[in-house]
């Protein structure tokens, strides 16, 4: 059965990352980051209202069964669209920088180097902390808004240490120093 599946997803297109690194200066790929399957909910649960419709067409009244019909269609495309449209939406982490890149037929790219990463604030509503996703918010010196808000992140944590982790081995935080005494003496306090 996953077989098939896998012969399935081949067909669905995919975000070319690769062309958009700068492999001649050492850039490489971290992490590349897909949306939650939390946001296929709605694509799904439209497609179920589409069945539902079909089913009224034709059990329903014949006069008002070519609306059905048409109507489970629309809804049909529509979550089709939805479906890719979140599927083409990637969030990647390089050595160097971090980029979304997104959209179906004409792709947008908003790129922030990871020297102008400020801070990132991981956001976990109740229930994405019992499903396992989260929000990024990520404030820059430049505040490229294009990667502002990263929603439906799966493992929120787990991508926020690993940007961490190429902010400091990028050494743009330099050496962690330890924390000394007051009077100077080092130690704590």
């Amino acid at each position: 059965m996953f077989g098939v599946l896998r012969q399935w997803m081949r067909l669905i297109p995919q975000q070319e990352i690769d062309s958009h690194l700068l492999v001649t200066e050492g850039e490489h790929v971290i992490d590349v980051v897909r949306h939650h399957p939390i946001v296929y909910l709605r694509p799904v649960l439209e497609v179920v209202l589409a069945v539902l419709l079909w089913v009224v067409a034709v059990v329903g009244p014949i006069d008002l069964g070519w609306f059905f019909i048409l109507a489970g269609v629309a809804l049909i495309g529509h979550a089709a669209w939805r479906s890719l449209s979140e599927h083409m939406d990637v969030f990647v982490v390089t050595n160097m920088r971090v980029f979304r890149a997104r959209g179906v037929f004409s792709v947008r790219i908003a790129t922030m180097p990871i020297s102008r990463i400020l801070d990132i604030t991981v956001e976990k509503p109740l229930v994405g902390r019992l499903l396992g996703y989260g929000h990024f918010v990520f404030e820059s010196a430049a505040q490229a808004q294009g990667l502002r808000d990263i929603r439906y992140i799966g493992d929120p944590d787990g991508r926020d240490l690993t940007i961490q982790r190429v902010v400091q081995q990028s050494g743009l935080r330099g050496p962690r120093q330890p924390i000394g005494r007051a009077d100077g003496r080092g130690g704590r306090a």
